[in-house]
């Protein structure tokens, strides 16, 4: 039996952190890393674990880390050839039509991270390669230890990212020179060119000290109004993908309806009785 590698831990009201809520399996990388290639039952594990947390009224954010060397591994070769290599199909129609069925499954193994309304940290050490570049890129927050390096090694076996890396990377870092730079030469990116990136937001020592501050930063947000904290990041995912006139006509809409929550009326509350949030009790939502 491979060792579980990838592990989803959730944060929930009064900033208490649950123990592991999901792990999912190696793909035989050979050091305990997530495959650049989920197999079928790491896809179905993952939007399974991400579709619950979504409806989860007590989780209130993710951290998402690696258990062991390295946060992901490289490509499983021997899973790309009979995927790939060998797809289904009687004729080039039918052949296509199944890649595009399971390139569309693969898609969405990182697009419902992105899709649920709870955020999510990513904590990252060593190796983030490949689908792990695509991972990330989907959470909210990136937090790594100094001996991470990240790369987009799609180019290194003959095809272009295609599940969320060329998509989401501009996006995230603003430069679209360097992100060119990434994917055409599959360069690794240590973690202080990441830091300078903006790929993530703070480097830390080591493992153990960045899952600390992983884990204080999600037990923070859970003691924030989850009306509030969830149609922050909805609204920040709509404005991303739309004009500003749009993002804020969308807005408006959104807050008509949510300023009528009793949980401004808690939050402004305790503000002048110059309590804590974590002190608050908010409804389920």
């Amino acid at each position: 039996m491979p060792s579980p590698n990838m592990v989803v831990f959730c944060a929930r009201p009064l900033g208490f952190l649950s123990g592991i809520l999901w792990q999912f399996s190696s793909n035989g990388g050979g050091d305990g890393g997530f495959s650049q290639t989920p197999r079928p039952a790491n896809v179905a594990e993952m939007v399974e674990c991400f579709n619950k947390i979504a409806e989860d009224p007590d989780c209130r954010a993710v951290v998402i880390s690696g258990a062991g060397k390295t946060f992901t591994a490289g490509i499983d070769l021997m899973d790309m050839a009979s995927d790939l290599l060998q797809p289904q199909g009687d004729d080039a129609s039918r052949i296509s039509w199944y890649l595009r069925g399971l390139i569309a499954k693969y898609q969405e193994t990182f697009s419902v991270i992105e899709k649920c309304p709870k955020p999510v940290i990513a904590a990252i050490h060593g190796g983030c390669i490949g689908g792990g570049v695509d991972l990330i890129t989907a959470c909210d927050i990136r937090y790594c230890a100094q001996d991470a390096f990240f790369q987009v090694k799609e180019v290194d076996i003959g095809l272009a990212a295609d599940v969320g890396t060329l998509q989401r990377l501009p996006r995230v870092i603003g430069n679209q020179s360097l992100v060119n730079e990434l994917a055409f030469t599959a360069r690794k990116m240590m973690a202080d060119e990441a830091l300078d990136s903006g790929l993530v937001s703070r480097m830390f020592p080591d493992k153990e000290v960045m899952l600390d501050a992983a884990f204080t930063l999600a037990a923070e947000i859970s003691t924030k109004s989850p009306v509030a904290v969830q149609g922050t990041k909805i609204n920040l995912l709509y404005s991303r993908d739309h004009s500003v006139a749009e993002g804020l006509n969308y807005m408006t809409s959104w807050n008509m309806s949510m300023l009528q929550t009793q949980d401004i009326v808690k939050s402004v509350q305790a503000a002048m009785e110059k309590k804590e949030l974590k002190s608050v009790t908010f409804s389920k939502l």
